[in-house]
């Protein structure tokens, strides 16, 4: 049974609402926030339409103001914003939804403003305009508002969209927009494709910034922005209304070589019922069979010989893939379409070939996650000279797998971090090392025979002679 000193709501309950409502006005006295949020609550409690303008008044200050949001202050406007997201949704669009669409609107239409003064270099702000979009859709799903209208108020945030806060628009309002203003949208897109941004006279053109070829011009950025947005927004509007050719024609014919753009195509085209399409736009591309695999193509490439009937070539695709990069995923995709029986031979020849693939992290990498770490341990102990000890995201797990039975190759990788972090003096990784010196001599009692590599003792001994001058290293060590 919880205690009833716990916090939790029925505790709370036995507070009493007076107790309770004078408890909430000393908490909320000196924040903002808080008193915001109670606010709202009593707002809420008059009705929806009440509501609805305590959320419009506040959201038209924080579009007013224009002082910078410190660091300090982004979460008490994330949170400010997210209230007034919630509010909307959860109180407002359910009882009233052309009120709450409206509101909705304004809400994505603070983005600009808020960007413009607060740094949101790890996406916290986005997170809370992101969803309000999804929530955008699922309103004007209900309420149906005529589709050109709706279509020229997409066009107006598409072509606003500085940073980003519309991306999935056109999905999200898909159905409501329907035909009629996915079509309307198109045409308005389109008439913009030919009214390119005016070039200034050269005595009026102001430089935003310079290139290796000269000043770059605000005209300049305007029309790129124009461009893109264009050809952004008809791609969106193709692939709703399910028109791969116009999805296509977006790109120029050199482009859709790109190996990214041609897999994107090709899928587009499978998904149609166009498999010899896709085929040539796959085999129209500059993309090599050597080398690193371009996964995205790679897949599309595979996707389409199947859909083709070509099961034999898509299996030596996906082959391939595995060879050139261990890929887990392709070889996976490549046992499990094999005939009954043959899988067993052939994961063996995959696992011999990681043995001896260049990559020895990689190799490591591979071996310890499919797993097989018998494998991983015999290739780390025959290549031990190789390993880089800089990767310890691969290294440091991969020491951690082999421990339990694997002792003298968990060490040789615990070895390469250490001796990499104090020759190269990483000071920062100090710790590390340390604790993984402390590792090795927990292992080292279970290695019965260190065969050609040296005796723990005789590694600590070393590593004294070399970095005894390193005290941050040897007082964490000790």
């Amino acid at each position: 049974m919880a205690s009833k000193r716990s916090l939790n709501a029925g505790n709370l309950e036995a507070l009493g609402a007076a107790r309770l409502a004078a408890l909430l006005i000393e908490i909320s006295d000196g924040n903002a926030t808080a008193k915001r949020r109670l606010r709202l609550e009593l707002a809420g409690a008059d009705g929806p339409a009440e509501l609805a303008k305590e959320i419009r008044k506040r959201l038209a200050t924080i579009a007013r103001s224009r002082s910078f949001v410190e660091w300090q202050d982004v979460k008490p406007l994330i949170n400010d914003l997210e209230a007034q997201r919630r509010a909307i949704v959860d109180q407002v669009a359910p009882r009233i939804p052309a009120e709450g669409l409206d509101l909705m609107w304004r809400f994505l239409d603070l983005a600009s403003s808020v960007f413009t003064r607060a740094d949101d270099s790890n996406g916290a702000i986005s997170g809370v305009f992101r969803p309000a979009v999804a929530d955008l859709g699922e309103i004007a799903r209900v309420v149906r508002p005529d589709p050109k209208e709706l279509g020229d108020q997409v066009f107006s945030a598409l072509t606003g969209n500085s940073y980003g806060q519309f991306d999935g628009l056109i999905q999200a309002l898909q159905p409501a927009l329907g035909p009629t203003g996915l079509e309307h949208l198109k045409q308005r897109m389109i008439a913009l494709s030919a009214k390119p941004v005016p070039r200034p006279a050269a005595k009026d053109r102001k430089a935003v910034g310079w290139s290796s070829s000269g000043p770059i011009y605000a005209d300049e950025i305007a029309e790129r922005t124009r461009v893109n947005t264009v050809r952004w927004v008809l791609q969106e509007i193709a692939d709703a209304l399910g028109d791969v050719d116009s999805f296509i024609a977006q790109y120029d014919e050199p482009v859709r070589k790109v190996p990214k753009i041609a897999a994107g195509i090709a899928r587009r085209l499978l998904a149609a019922g166009r498999a010899d399409d896709a085929w040539r736009t796959i085999e129209a591309t500059e993309q090599r069979h050597s080398g690193w695999p371009d996964f995205e193509w790679e897949d599309a490439r595979i996707d389409v010989l199947d859909a083709l009937g070509r099961g034999d070539e898509a299996q030596t695709a996906r082959w391939s893939c595995f060879e050139r990069s261990l890929s887990a995923r392709h070889l996976r995709d490549y046992l499990k379409r094999l005939p009954d029986f043959n899988d067993f031979d052939a994961e063996e020849r995959a696992l011999g070939f990681a043995e001896q693939f260049g990559g020895l992290t990689q190799a490591v990498s591979f071996l310890v996650s499919w797993p097989s770490l018998d494998r991983a341990a015999r290739v780390v102990t025959h290549r031990a000279k190789e390993l880089d000890g800089n990767q310890y995201q691969v290294l440091t797990p991969a020491a951690e797998a082999l421990g339990g039975k694997y002792t003298l190759a968990a060490t040789l990788m615990l070895r390469a971090m250490i001796d990499f972090a104090l020759t190269q003096g990483r000071s920062s990784r100090y710790g590390h090392a340390a604790r993984h010196l402390r590792q090795c001599a927990s292992l080292a009692s279970a290695i019965s025979d260190y065969a050609a590599w040296e005796t723990h003792d005789a590694y600590v001994a070393r590593l004294r002679r070399e970095h005894g001058r390193k005290t941050a290293f040897w007082n964490a060590a000790d």
